[in-house]
């Protein structure tokens, strides 16, 4: 098959695309046909071995790179009665022992998969496994967020945050967004965030978060760095509660008597679906920025680096 795949670590030159063996499928797994993938912004970091002291064992090459995707299951495994042949799926495989989605085929354990909900095009369904469910579970899992809570979303027009906003919203949040650029509060704005600013824009956010939530903020989601961030926090009340996914540099800084939880995005049956029961309970956005095709596998790594909205993806098949 063919996949985007690197024989060394390194920079953009050791990415291109090869003839790999095709993996195969074991116990509790899954052979998908893969139609389009996401492009992280730790693609790139992997690319260049930053991963490996995560992973149990060092890893092997051709090493295929792509955390999460979309497309059809040919086989299913021994002990394998969630998922037949046939069925149109998305989901993730982080650090895979077996590689990844940039890829023609990927396999992957049924429990990472879920059917793709219903009303998504397939860019939408290969770029949401991963971000979709760190921002489940910050959301929900970390924050418990619920009705009539006010929550801070901070770096929300990205791959999680763009995501974080609407789940939190149907949670019943009210959600404060800080963006990036004026396209960004523009998307966040449109998907539901009830006050949205710019923060690297100039926007005064500890202002905006004042008028906001005056008695100050129950939670807030931190996805991203940035000068306005550490003031924004400091809106969050004795008593409330800040999360953030492991990555997150540098790591925020809670004010007193405020808890501060940092979380692995975890791929499991269980958040699947839900993440599946909230996107099909009213309309829902999954924001693709771009789409590449495979041979440009690179361009969409060092694009996944710059300003975007949402995610990047790559079109497989």
């Amino acid at each position: 098959m063919k996949a985007a795949a690197i024989d060394r670590f390194g920079g953009p030159e050791v990415l291109g695309v090869k003839t790999v063996a095709v993996p195969v499928v074991g116990a509790g797994e899954v052979l998908i046909q893969v139609e389009t993938a996401g492009v992280g912004s730790w693609d790139a970091a992997e690319r260049e071995g930053e991963m490996e002291l995560l992973k149990p064992r060092k890893s092997s090459f051709p090493y295929v790179l792509g955390t999460d995707g979309a497309g059809t299951i040919m086989a299913v495994g021994e002990g394998v009665t969630s998922r037949k042949v046939g069925d149109r799926v998305y989901g993730s495989g982080f650090l895979n022992d077996k590689g990844g989605f940039f890829a023609e085929y990927a396999v992957v354990k049924a429990d990472d998969t879920a059917l793709v909900p219903k009303g998504l095009s397939a860019e939408q369904a290969g770029v949401l496994a991963a971000d979709g469910i760190t921002a489940l579970q910050g959301v929900q899992d970390a924050l418990n967020v619920r009705q009539g809570m006010s929550l801070l979303v901070y770096g929300a027009s990205g791959g999680v945050g763009h995501l974080a906003v609407q789940l939190a919203r149907r949670l019943g949040a009210r959600v404060l967004a800080v963006a990036s650029g004026s396209d960004g509060v523009e998307l966040v704005k449109r998907l539901g965030a009830e006050k949205a600013v710019d923060g690297r824009g100039g926007d005064d956010v500890a202002k905006a978060i004042r008028d906001f939530a005056p008695d100050g903020l129950d939670a807030a989601l931190v996805l991203a760095g940035g000068e306005g961030r550490a003031p924004a926090l400091q809106a969050v009340k004795k008593g409330g509660h800040i999360a953030y996914p492991n990555g997150v540099e540098p790591e925020p800084r809670a004010p007193e008597g405020v808890k501060l939880t940092a979380y692995n995005g975890e791929s499991n049956a269980d958040v699947l679906a839900r993440l599946n029961r909230l996107i099909e309970a009213g309309p829902f956005h999954v924001e693709v920025f771009q789409v590449y095709r495979l041979d440009d596998a690179g361009r969409a790594l060092e694009a996944a680096r710059k300003h975007h909205l949402g995610k990047l993806a790559l079109r497989i098949h």
